[in-house]
């Protein structure tokens, strides 16, 4: 006979393979029924975009199988709840699940292309996220949603009045584009850049999200430390191509996280334009800013490799048109994007899980 207790017991031997422990213990069994030889019950993942899904289902299916009944009739609702540390004494952003800063320590290397396609991606596996366009020099974000022309709403809630963030592809987005003129620089001094950035953060009604993602300026400067002092950061993602002028300075931004007073964990490297992949020989690689230079520098810092994301003229492409490449149906490009975010949600719920985000 088929009992809940047996069930439970079996899928204790199924763990979830970041965080080291069986699911039960990790309270990620929810919803447990068992008629007769019919046993179905939910997985509440770490995120919607895990790339362990599949294999997670796969474990407690043949569990309950091996281990209470081979005739057992399984029926595993894989669904997910974004972890997060965020103390909910912090008045900052207090509906944000998980705050996630892009960083370069050099411009040209496609950090908001990144930004982008990880903002574009974690929405299309299911969860709520927002994207802040803090490049206040050189602004693209609102290109590369096709929402150039938009401006954001201001609206009354609770006697205050809030910027309501743009939205398109599932993303809520802001950026200092939505109030200059596109063919007009931006030339302000760094404090006139700090306020720019608290407004987008403090002065916005972002409502609910499990991910917001903050698109830095390259460099290291007053943009940064006015974005770790303003919120509590879950942790960054660095961003280089392979070239060794570019490792040079994204070791300066890996230098300035890892900074005491700063100290915002690194989630990992991007390698943006890996190779060169002509569309009429996809199946060639040209190593134009040299071989598997982010690699190297993430082995060396033990940090993990977020993705190897090609030189691919459709990435172009999607970005000038407004669809992040991300969105695309199983492409090279598309598929290396995809293993980029469930990368970079993977290594979120893994920091979760071991440590508190960086203090106010």
């Amino acid at each position: 006979m088929i009992t809940k207790e047996k069930v439970l017991d079996a899928l204790r031997y199924v763990d979830d393979p970041d965080l080291k422990k069986d699911l039960v213990t990790l309270g990620m069994i929810r919803d447990l029924e068992v008629e007769g030889k019919t046993v179905s019950f939910s997985v509440v993942l770490t995120t919607p975009a895990c790339p362990m899904k599949d294999m997670i289902q796969r474990a407690c299916i043949n569990a309950v199988k091996h281990y209470v009944d081979k005739d057992a009739l399984v029926s595993v609702n894989m669904t997910s709840k974004v972890t997060s540390t965020r103390d909910e004494k912090q008045n900052v952003l207090e509906n944000v699940k998980n705050i996630i800063a892009v960083a370069s320590g050099k411009g040209g290397v496609g950090k908001s292309t990144i930004s982008s396609n990880l903002a574009a991606g974690l929405a299309a596996s299911g969860a709520k996220v927002g994207l802040i366009d803090a490049d206040i020099y050189g602004p693209s974000i609102p290109l590369m949603f096709d929402v150039v022309h938009e401006k954001p709403e201001v609206r009354e809630i609770e006697g205050k009045n809030f910027m309501i963030p743009v939205e398109s592809h599932n993303v809520k987005l802001l950026s200092i584009g939505f109030f200059a003129d596109p063919a007009q620089p931006i030339v302000w001094r760094g404090p006139m850049a700090q306020k720019a950035l608290t407004q987008m953060l403090a002065e916005a009604h972002w409502g609910e999200l499990d991910y917001l993602i903050i698109d830095l300026p390259p460099g290291t400067g007053d943009i940064h430390l006015s974005l770790v002092n303003a919120v509590p950061l879950t942790g960054a993602v660095v961003v280089s191509t392979p070239q060794e002028v570019a490792l040079a300075d994204a070791r300066k931004a890996i230098g300035m996280f890892n900074i005491p007073q700063i100290n915002v964990p690194i989630l990992g490297i991007v390698e943006n334009m890996s190779w060169f992949t002509p569309a009429e020989l996809p199946n060639n690689k040209y190593f134009i800013f040299g071989n598997e230079g982010a690699k190297h520098l993430a082995d060396e810092l033990n940090l993990p490799l977020l993705g190897q994301i090609p030189l691919v003229q459709s990435i172009r492409e999607g970005g000038d048109a407004g669809r992040p490449a991300v969105l695309q149906e199983n492409t090279l490009q598309s598929i290396a994007l995809q293993e980029m975010v469930k990368n970079t949600a993977q290594r979120i719920a893994i920091q979760n899980a071991k440590s508190v985000p960086t203090a106010v």
